[in-house]
């Protein structure tokens, strides 16, 4: 089992929901409030970086939704002033093991853990 640094919007129902399943699958948490988080483009970007900008975004924040962001259109350095000026367009959950930094929920990637 793994310990993870799990970075969450604090009250967000489908992250509750994977750190239940973390929990149920025997790994350790750490949580931490990914908008109070103090991020910098290096610490942010540790997670970031291996992925094409279009998935560093969530897809459920408002400003997303309603189009006003479109990070399709966006370049690296514009989207990472965006996202350190907003934590609440970042892709979650953050999560941080012994063996990586991971963005979003992927089964497949905590089932590995």
């Amino acid at each position: 089992m793994a310990h993870v640094i799990f970075y969450e919007k604090p009250g967000c129902g489908g992250n509750a929901r994977q750190r239940a399943l973390l929990q149920a699958a025997g790994h350790t948490l750490t949580v931490r409030d990914l908008l109070g988080e103090p991020w910098t483009a290096a610490t942010l970007l540790a997670f970031l970086e291996p992925l094409p900008v279009s998935e560093w975004f969530n897809r459920a924040a408002p400003r997303l939704k309603n189009g006003e962001v479109q990070p399709e259109t966006l370049g690296r350095d514009d989207a990472l002033a965006l996202l350190l000026a907003e934590p609440l367009l970042i892709r979650r959950p953050l999560m941080e093991t012994a063996s990586g930094r991971v963005v979003g929920f992927d089964p497949a990637t905590v089932t590995a853990w």
